[in-house]
């Protein structure tokens, strides 16, 4: 199979995924806002910082499907990873992590598939 239909199919699905729940936090969805106060941010504070990683999340989702830049999909796997671990430190089922592996393995699937960068300039190609 053309890896550039691999490419597409996982660039599609990385951004749906940022895009998706960049918009649930622009909306200051009430759930997060709660999950900060775990690490010792406030209600007001929490919403305001969800709003700014919302912001972001849906740039850089419009961003992988422009072009997927390395070190965007370097940080999407990470934040995805982070995202997913919360839940169980927020008192959810570590279940809810599990279920979220995609969200942090697709971005990396995706770098792995476009190539790990050899030097400091190919993170930003």
């Amino acid at each position: 199979m053309n890896t550039k239909y691999i490419e597409w199919v996982l660039r599609i699905a990385v951004a749906g995924e940022f895009i998706g729940h960049g918009v649930f936090a622009l909306q200051g969805k009430q759930a997060w806002i709660g999950w900060f106060s775990t690490f010792g941010i406030s209600g007001g504070t929490a919403a305001q910082l969800l709003f700014a990683i919302g912001l972001l999340d849906v740039l850089l989702g419009i961003l992988i499907l422009a072009k997927p830049v390395r070190l965007a999909l370097l940080w999407m796997a990470f934040w995805g990873f982070w995202t997913a671990l919360v839940r169980p430190i927020v008192g959810e089922p570590v279940w809810d992590f599990v279920e979220r592996w995609a969200n942090w393995g697709a971005p990396l699937a995706l770098l792995l598939l476009v190539g790990w960068p050899r030097t400091l300039k190919e993170w930003f190609k």
